[in-house]
């Protein structure tokens, strides 16, 4: 019961937008996705080596479902986890710094097992923000496992981060020990909503 209750407020503090676990996931919809290896991320050892994953595809494939499933196992590991969207922690980092409490959150961010970076990709940085951005991963460098999930391949990085030079340092911190899941395919929520129309005109 202690336990429970446990892994319950650690799974309230990492703040996922919605609890999906991995049961709800449908692999057959997603054939580029390599289910045997997010079966054995499941198990959590990448967290013990701070490994980090990386979760590529186009919109709509799941890669927010599949990130959250596995923090919410990591939680059930106990681990302390964070969910975030990247738009959402760039903008606290840049807030934070103008209210001088930036080393206050860089200390709350260095205390976590496991970060999840979600939706790199939509909207470009400033050069302040992205600047942030490499210090946080840099700090969680071979200390904290990190999720990142994108719809951008690696070489148009560059134009959320703005630099060449920073985007190169970033993803050689980010990609040294990882593990790539790539989900390609038509999004999920086009397919319900194609099915949906259909359904209404039958």
């Amino acid at each position: 019961e202690r336990e429970r209750k446990a892994t319950e407020r650690r799974v309230r503090e990492a703040c996922f937008p919605v609890i999906k676990t991995i049961d709800l996931f449908d692999f057959k919809a997603i054939s580029t996705l390599n289910e045997s290896l997010v079966r054995e991320l499941l198990r959590g050892e990448y967290l013990q080596k701070s490994e980090n994953i990386l979760l590529l595809g186009n919109p709509g494939t799941g890669k927010t479902h599949l990130a959250t499933a596995l923090g919410h196992m990591a939680c059930a590991q106990g681990k302390k986890v964070r969910f975030t969207s990247v738009i959402a922690l760039v903008t606290q980092l840049l807030e934070q710094r103008e209210n001088k409490g930036l080393a206050r959150l860089m200390k709350q961010i260095e205390k976590l097992d496991l970060l999840i970076l979600d939706e790199l990709g939509y909207v470009p940085f400033s050069k302040s923000g992205a600047e942030l951005l490499f210090d946080v991963i840099s700090r969680a460098y071979e200390k904290t496992s990190l999720i990142v999930t994108t719809n951008l391949p690696f070489e148009q990085w560059v134009e959320v981060l703005g630099s060449e030079r920073l985007t190169g340092a970033l993803l050689d911190r980010l990609t040294h020990r990882v593990h790539i899941l790539e989900a390609n395919g038509e999004s999920y929520r086009l397919a319900h909503a194609k099915a949906r129309l259909k359904g209404k005109k039958a």
